[in-house]
């Protein structure tokens, strides 16, 4: 039996970049051949026809995933995480550390404004 439709889905996931959460739906081609149990398949991980039903989730599932983006982002331009304290980026776009100081050398900081005195 072969079965042909469209189905909608509900996607739901984390950006890549922020990890804020991002839903979608999508619209999937469907077709997948089912045999009854009385026919042998040439492949032993075939769908089958269980009674007078048959499981959509696993060839649903399959699809989608095959469908989604390998780095899923919450928008193209997604500033990500900030990598000193972990503020989300695309909230405040200004957000900035002063510079780190090497700790072999943080002893010296004051060092320059004692001597001139």
């Amino acid at each position: 039996m072969l079965a042909t439709g469209v189905a909608e889905v509900q996607l739901r996931g984390e950006c890549a970049r922020c990890l804020t959460e991002i839903e979608a739906s999508a619209e999937i081609d469907l077709q997948e051949l089912f045999l009854f149990p009385s026919v042998d398949p040439d492949d032993a991980e075939a769908s089958r026809v269980e009674g007078e039903m048959i499981d959509l989730e696993p060839v649903l599932r399959d699809t989608a995933v095959l469908d989604l983006p390998f780095i899923p982002l919450c928008r193209e331009d997604c500033a990500g995480l900030c990598p000193v304290c972990g503020v989300n980026l695309n909230d405040d776009p200004e957000h900035r550390h002063d510079d780190a100081i090497d700790p072999r050398w943080a002893s010296l900081v004051g060092w320059a404004d004692e001597t001139l005195d």
